[in-house]
């Protein structure tokens, strides 16, 4: 297979802030894989500084990665995805670039869906949440008028006043709100604020510690009722089973974990631990964002709209209509240019 690669810079809607950085364009990588038949499989690459990831660090992996794929037959994905683990333990976002368009070009060179290739049904994928990222409250309330029709919105929190926006923001919508603290809170602000938004209808709490405070999490599910998710502290199958009696349950993304397929083995192992799964994204493009909703049918809760955050995406694939996802019958990932 003829690898390469080529960069992608979206703009954001709206300058993007989160508890610890804020930023207004998110740089990416495109990959395509082509056979020796012109099939072509798409991947991408979102990296985040959080895990000492950028553009450079994406390029230099895919680029070793040329002559490693160049006589590779993309069914042994299993053989391709390990050895490039090993290869490349930390440049998790280039392998799931690389995952991702080897189950794009699997799919069309079966001229099946991915969905189908898995043995999923697309009846069954969920709705999903829309990002608030910080800002000001007025600001805060115009994003959420914007995305009204959504019933389900994932407010960015990890700041001072967060439940004072929270209660502001509850005024004027129904919509379900989930939070992701990303890593801000201590313990004591974690109890206090979170046995408050329990009174303002918060389905769930994401990450509210920094990375490894397993005992914090733990201590705080004994004094709240909200379910906790990890999210920066699990970023593979090996990482669950010393957080399944500190959480209810973990977010997967495909840029943490490496792609499909160690997010699979990590679907199955929390359901092996009793925990909820949400699967979620970087600000991604329809490609990888496609990806990652053909895995919806089997977890409980999506947040997949990171394609919906940019005003240039430059492909068509998965829609949204009021929140809820719809996959096409296309092959592999049903991902057309725009």
């Amino acid at each position: 297979m003829n690898l390469s690669f080529q960069p992608l810079d979206l703009k954001l809607r709206h300058t993007f802030q989160i508890a610890r950085e804020i930023r207004d364009v998110q740089n990416n990588i495109i990959v395509l894989l082509k056979d020796e038949n012109g099939i072509t499989g798409s991947g991408e690459a979102a990296p985040t500084s959080f895990f000492g990831e950028d553009v450079r660090s994406v390029a230099h992996a895919l680029a070793q990665s040329v002559e490693l794929l160049k006589n590779a037959d993309p069914f042994q994905i299993e053989d391709i995805t390990n050895y490039l683990k090993n290869k490349f333990p930390k440049d998790a976002t280039a392998r799931a670039a690389i995952d991702i368009a080897l189950y794009d070009i699997i799919g069309k060179k079966l001229k099946i869906p991915l969905y189908k290739y898995l043995g999923l049904n697309r009846d069954e994928t969920k709705a999903t949440s829309f990002t608030i990222g910080i800002d000001t409250l007025e600001k805060m309330c115009k994003k959420v008028d914007e995305v009204k029709d959504f019933p389900i919105l994932k407010i960015k929190v990890g700041i001072k006043n967060d439940i004072e926006i929270l209660k502001e923001l509850r005024k004027i919508t129904k919509a379900v709100f989930r939070v992701d603290a990303n890593t801000g809170w201590t313990v004591d602000e974690a109890i206090k604020k979170m046995n408050t938004m329990e009174e303002l209808g918060v389905e769930l709490v994401e990450q509210p510690f920094p990375v490894g405070s397993i005992e914090a999490l733990r201590k705080i599910r004994r004094y709240v009722k909200i379910p906790i998710f990890a999210d920066e502290d699990v970023k593979s199958s090996g990482d669950i089973p010393a957080l399944s009696d500190a959480v209810d349950g973990i977010n997967i993304k495909l840029m943490k974990c490496g792609g499909i397929r160690e997010a699979l083995r990590m679907i199955s192992t929390a359901r092996a631990h009793g925990l909820k799964i949400m699967i979620g994204c970087n600000i991604e493009s329809s490609v990888s964002i496609t990806a990652a909703a053909h895995l919806t049918p089997l977890v409980d809760y999506a947040d997949l709209d990171g394609h919906l955050l940019v005003t240039n995406d430059p492909y068509i694939g998965v829609t949204v209509d009021r929140g809820r996802l719809t996959l096409h019958d296309g092959d592999g990932l049903g991902v057309k240019t725009r």
